[in-house]
Order: structure tokens, then sequence, then C-alpha cells
């Protein structure tokens, strides 16, 4: 089945189109024929797109809006000179990405009018994400009436943590009324990494012994511990704000400390916002980028601020890891994972740093090797085993949605 993957935001719209059914998600043979990107570069909407056996075409399209960016990209797959498909009748289902489900979905499922409402319902929640992602929907359904559309959350693979780990310590009532606990977020690249981590150990991922730990590393970053494949823990919590120092975000802060900048700074609720999630983490730092790579460079060449902002993102990692160890009881096996995680040797060896008596350690030729790519980098006979894991969220979104478009259990 030929499953178009969709990711929207506000003023843009990633997509791609995934050949996938049940022989090749078993064998990790599905293939991604096609994948471009619209995004609104100030007030003009600009198409990138690649696909197998055709140059990239970048193409500016006019004022940006959803339905528009999927008729084009419908456009450029179906087209004879960039296209892979011939009709777009060849597409048997949309997957999309929502980022919020709250506590209604705990998996990814079919799109109708309740799923919707659940959606709505829970835009307090993501006020930036969920009405994007209701967009792109609607475009969607509106081009592509005949596909079955199906919705798969960051959130949902988080809601198998148990009261202790999603629960804060603020009355309860607060929980019952408002609903504030811990979601998690990134949930589709846990799910993804952890399974191959389970084919790499040769174990079933739903094996109640299998102990992993997940590290998802980018702009956005969050760790997820996970039991039989299942996630007991994540470090994101209401908001993706909470957890690890990220690009812009500064993770994990007493609130009194904000609320004592708020009072001498004289900020408002949307000020206090904007320093937390955009002028904070890496960037807030260092002064200099959010940017890892960035960063990395300066630090060679002497920049102190570079260096202490990459030492308290691996600290604050580290910790993660640590305490992950303790709340699954041991560790069968650590993976790494997103643009950082997968791409930067020197943050994965100082984050392992001292883990060495949990089991946890690199071979420095292994890490050093493995860029971009597949790869184990523990040393021969660890106790524990270290994985980089390219991340695909597009792939599972598209694995559920030839799943649940099919009547199949699982995948």
């Amino acid at each position: 089945m030929k499953v178009l993957v969709l990711n929207c935001g506000s003023s843009s719209l990633k997509f791609q189109l995934i050949e996938t059914d049940e022989q090749t998600a078993r064998e990790g043979t599905d293939r991604t024929l096609a994948k471009g990107l619209v995004e609104d570069t100030g007030g003009t909407a600009t198409l990138h797109y690649e696909a197998e056996g055709r140059k990239p075409l970048r193409d500016a399209i006019g004022a940006f809006q959803h339905k528009t960016a999927v008729e084009k990209a419908l456009a450029v797959l179906t087209d004879p000179e960039t296209g892979v498909i011939p009709h777009k009748d060849e597409i048997g289902a949309v997957g999309h990405r929502v980022v919020h489900g709250g506590e209604r979905f705990k998996t990814s499922v079919l799109i109708d009018e309740g799923v919707i409402d659940g959606i709505e319902a829970n835009i307090a929640l993501a006020p930036l994400h969920n009405p994007a992602n209701l967009q792109g929907y609607r475009a969607a359904r509106a081009v592509l009436p005949d596909a079955p559309q199906v919705a798969v959350f960051d959130t949902s693979f988080h809601q198998t943590m148990p009261p202790e780990a999603y629960l804060y310590a603020l009355p309860y009532d607060q929980y019952q009324r408002f609903g504030i606990r811990r979601f998690g977020f990134h949930g589709t690249s846990h799910r993804f990494v952890s399974g191959r981590a389970a084919v790499l150990l040769g174990r079933p991922l739903d094996d109640p012994g299998l102990r992993l730990i997940t590290c998802h590393l980018g702009n956005g970053a969050s760790v997820c511990a996970i039991r039989g494949g299942r996630s007991v823990d994540t470090s994101m919590g209401f908001t993706p704000l909470e957890g690890l120092v990220m690009g812009t975000r500064c993770g994990d802060l007493d609130p009194a400390a904000l609320l004592y900048l708020m009072g001498r700074e004289e900020l408002g609720a949307a000020e206090a916002s904007a320093l937390m999630n955009k002028r904070s983490g890496l960037l807030g730092l260092s002064g200099l980028s959010h940017d890892m790579r960035t960063l990395l460079e300066a630090e060679e060449k002497g920049n102190d601020r570079a260096r202490l902002a990459i030492d308290v993102f691996c600290y604050r990692l580290r910790k993660y890891i640590a305490s992950y160890v303790g709340a699954l009881g041991g560790v069968d096996a650590l993976v790494f994972a997103g643009g950082i995680g997968e791409n930067s040797p020197p943050v994965r060896e100082r984050s392992l740093h001292g883990l060495d008596a949990l089991g946890l350690t690199a071979d420095p030729a292994r890490n050093e090797a493995a860029r971009g790519t597949e790869a184990e980098i523990s040393p021969d006979g660890a106790r524990s085993r270290v994985f980089v894991i390219p991340t695909d969220e597009e792939l599972l979104i598209a694995r559920d949605s030839f799943r649940i478009v099919s009547g199949l259990s699982g995948l």
C-alpha cells in the first residue's frame, strides 16, 4: 500500500509517500518513494521535493494554504516528469502526525467525527499544533475524499506510564479538574527506535524483561524508559518544555525561579513562555546558537560559553539516563536517535561519561564511526549494549496507517 504521510504546521506541510505492507514492515524493507516540504518563506510558499530517480525540485507556489499545499504535493507526485505514481487514487491511506491526544487516545486511530472532536478537545493542551494538524486533515480529506485518514499521536505511546510517573505533586483535584499531568512527547520516535533495538537484540519487543532507554536528541530532546515495549517514564511532561536542555528550551526549572524573574523583569505570561521556550536552552547558555554543530565547532576554537552549554546538555542527559536505569531496575540497551544523537560522537561520549558503573560505555572507535547510520557503539561483551539508531517517525506513521486500514493487529 502507498501511504501519504503528512506533518502539518501552521505555515508548513511536510509530506512523504511511503510504500509498505505486512511483509516489508516486518522485514524493514518499506520504501520512501518521495518526500517534500511546502513552507511559507515570507508571504510566498516554496515547495521542496525529492523522489526516487528524479531531480530535486524547488518551486514557488504563491501564498501558503494547507489545501493548496496538499494539491501541489499530489501534483508533483503524479506529474509524468517528477512523479512516482500515475494517479492520486494510487494512495491507499493518509497518515497524519497529531501532536496531542491527551488521555483519550492511547493508540493510532482511523479518523472520524468522534476523533476530530477529541483532537479539538485537546487544542488547549497544544494550541500551536493541534489546529494545524486538523487543517492538514481537512485539506487531505478535500483533495483525497476516498482515502482513509489515520491519526498517529505523539503522546499516545506514553499513555502506559503508571500514575507515579505521570502525576505531579499538586493537589489531586488539579489533575481531576484540569488534566494537569505529564503526557510526554516524541512517542512515535521512541516507539520506532525501541522496535529496532529489540530486533538488534534478537528479542521480542513485548518481552516483559526487556529494558530499554531511548534518547531522542534534536532541537527538541527527550528520554524514555521502556519495559516490554511500553513507556514507563519519559522526560517531557505536561508540555515539551520539561526535561532535558534543548535547542532553545530550558528543560527542568525550579518554578520559583520563573516567578522570581517574572517579578524582577515584570514579565507577563506570554513573555515568560517565550523566555523558556525560545530564548533558553543551548542558545541561552551559549549566547551563540541553538545548533549543537555550531557549538562544537566554537568549543574547538576556545569558546567557553559553547563548552558550558554542551556540558550542561550532556550532564542533564546523563542524569536522566542514570535515573531511568534505576526506574527500570537495570537496562539491556541504550539508544541514541535524533539529529544530535545520530550524528554527534562527542555528545554521546560525554553523556556516557561516568555511567560505566551502570554497564553503559562506548567503544571510542565504534562511537566515532557511527554517524547517521544504524550501529552498535558499545564494546564487545558489554553488560548493557549501546546503539545509534536513526529514527523514522514517518515510516512508523505509514505502518500504523496501513495496519489500521487493513485491519491488522500489529506490525
